[in-house]
């Protein structure tokens, strides 16, 4: 392959600036090639060996689709099966910047109180910004029993990742109560190995949330049911807020992204 220095102005071609500009594009070349979907079907997979997953009636009412820009494409996925009122996918890949975006969650039904799983990843040429938890259904400060339920024993596995994937900065008090004690909340620039990294994260995450809820019991207390209700309710109105704040979705029908929440 020809250099591509002598094609670059003067000013570009000394002082290490055709060191920077590789950077660049092969960071280019690394998001162009990266897909989320590699994480998409292990979840697909390794949730059909503990449950039965049938298509939502989003599954059918939503295909793959464009963006109002003509150019983003969304691709949606969504499941029920007995345990989980929505497996839910979102993944969307933009021209712009060289995005790439996955939102995936997990939400039981609310006949468990389990903790809702969320992946959302937003990658571009130079950075990833990344969220992956167990979002705790309800308070941690005054329902230490759900705490002690829930995370006691995956504490290891957040410190293990915490120093792989270290935090990524400050967050607001209001976000702070929707993550649980494991969240994963960092920012890196792309490359191979910090992408193995999540995927093994991912990976590891998954497998907890899943043992979690082939442990889970049915709750037949109307009123822990609806309290659970209102607490995943509570979580949506929140999400639903963020996203409308997040640039990337300035050419989406947020309408459709709302039923993804």
């Amino acid at each position: 392959m020809e250099s591509l220095s002598p094609m670059l102005p003067h000013s570009l071609s000394t002082n290490g600036s055709t060191d920077v500009i590789g950077k660049r594009l092969r960071s280019s070349v690394e998001v162009s090639a990266f897909s989320y979907q590699k994480f998409v079907h292990f979840a697909l997979d390794e949730t059909k060996l503990s449950t039965d997953l049938l298509p939502s009636p989003l599954q059918e009412n939503y295909p793959t689709m464009k963006a109002l820009d003509g150019r983003t494409e969304l691709q949606l996925l969504s499941f029920q099966a007995p345990k989980i009122r929505l497996l839910r996918s979102l993944s969307i890949v933009g021209s712009e910047a060289m995005q790439v975006v996955l939102d995936f969650a997990v939400f039981p039904k609310p006949e468990f109180d389990l903790p809702i799983f969320c992946a959302n990843f937003f990658t571009t040429a130079s950075i990833n910004i990344i969220v992956l938890d167990l979002n705790p259904l309800h308070d941690l400060i005054s329902r230490g029993d759900y705490k002690e339920k829930y995370y006691k024993k995956l504490l290891p596995l957040g410190l293990k990742y915490a120093e792989l994937l270290p935090w990524g900065g400050k967050l607001t008090s209001e976000s702070l109560r929707f993550f649980s004690p494991i969240v994963i909340w960092t920012k890196f620039a792309p490359s191979h190995y910090k992408h193995s990294i999540l995927y093994s994260a991912f990976v590891d995450y998954y497998k907890a949330w899943l043992d979690l809820m082939d442990q889970a019991t049915i709750e037949t207390d109307p009123s822990r049911i609806l309290c659970n209700r209102e607490a995943q309710h509570r979580y949506l109105t929140w999400r639903k807020e963020k996203v409308s704040h997040f640039y990337l979705f300035s050419e989406l029908p947020i309408s459709v992204l709302s039923i993804f929440m």
